[in-house]
């Protein structure tokens, strides 16, 4: 597993974009999408919509697994 980032490409309504993150948090995301009977680019979507204005996307997924993780 790597400690670097590493690069993905997701479909956000409709637009392609690319997201890096650490192998533990796109395994964690994959997961949190299973759960929840989404797909990876459904699930970014969601979080896209909720996040604020500044925030990076990969931030925003970032704090979302986190808050998932604490809620269980």
């Amino acid at each position: 597993m790597s400690a670097r980032p590493v690069k993905h490409s997701l479909t956000l309504h409709g637009h392609r974009t690319s997201v890096s993150m650490e192998d533990a948090f796109w395994d964690a995301f994959r997961n949190a999408a299973h759960q929840r009977g989404l797909t990876l680019n459904a699930l970014a979507a969601e979080i896209d919509s909720a996040r604020e204005g500044d925030v990076g996307l990969a931030s925003a997924i970032r704090v979302y697994l986190l808050r998932a993780a604490q809620a269980r």
